[in-house]
């Protein structure tokens, strides 16, 4: 289980302080997939830096009693002096994982060739995102967090991607943020509708669409 308790996330600006999260709570069990709506800017991807333990909260807690992922595709972490290969064996030790168990996945699925064993800070924005997710499906965790649509590489790329995470891995559970509705409709079970750094949430996930609907209306 995942649970948020009255997380609130202020951020100091020129301007004063901004308040982006205000009073979070959330609850995301075993193999549920839940949504959570917002328009851009609303703070999605601040809180789900949360859940993934990336970024402290200002007040309020977050309880992991389940394995949780980094945001998926996202490469923001890696050493950028460090080979596509290292950083993989750097981040399965950090996670009590063999690296031999993962280095063959990782090389096929990321079709990144001899690029793999050169320095990440050459590579393309695409090369990261693609290593970054074939990290993520190497390592095995209880709960996947996916910030906005994953759109890695080419459509047969983004097919394998999907197939990866929403076929293989579908006892998992999932944290999907996004501004596109429908994504949310298709992959997740019950959804949350985040506005002026506040959580509404709704049992049935036509019901958070109406109110998303409104909400930026």
């Amino acid at each position: 289980m995942i649970e948020l308790k009255n997380l609130s996330k202020v951020y100091t600006t020129r301007q004063g302080c901004r308040t982006v999260l205000d009073g979070i709570d959330l609850c995301v069990r075993k193999g549920e997939k839940v949504g959570i709506l917002g328009r851009n800017g609303a703070g999605k991807s601040t809180m789900i830096r949360m859940i993934s333990g990336a970024e402290l909260p200002t007040a309020g807690t977050v309880k992991r009693k389940m394995s949780v992922s980094w945001p998926l595709a996202f490469g923001g972490a890696f050493q950028g002096s460090l080979t596509g290969m290292d950083n993989l064996r750097f981040i399965c030790r950090v996670y009590g994982v063999d690296p031999k168990d993962s280095e063959q996945f990782v090389q096929e699925f990321s079709e990144l060739g001899y690029y793999l064993r050169e320095p990440v800070k050459t590579y393309s924005a695409g090369m990261r995102a693609r290593l970054a997710f074939a990290i993520s499906m190497a390592i095995e965790f209880d709960c996947f967090l996916i910030d906005e649509i994953i759109a890695v590489g080419d459509s047969r790329f983004h097919t394998k991607c999907h197939n990866e995470l929403f076929e293989r891995r579908r006892d998992r559970a999932l944290i999907i943020v996004s501004h596109d509705a429908g994504y949310i409709r298709e992959h997740c079970d019950r959804a949350a509708v985040l506005v002026q750094g506040r959580l509404h949430s709704f049992e049935q996930v036509e019901d958070a669409y109406t109110f998303y609907q409104e909400s930026v209306g």
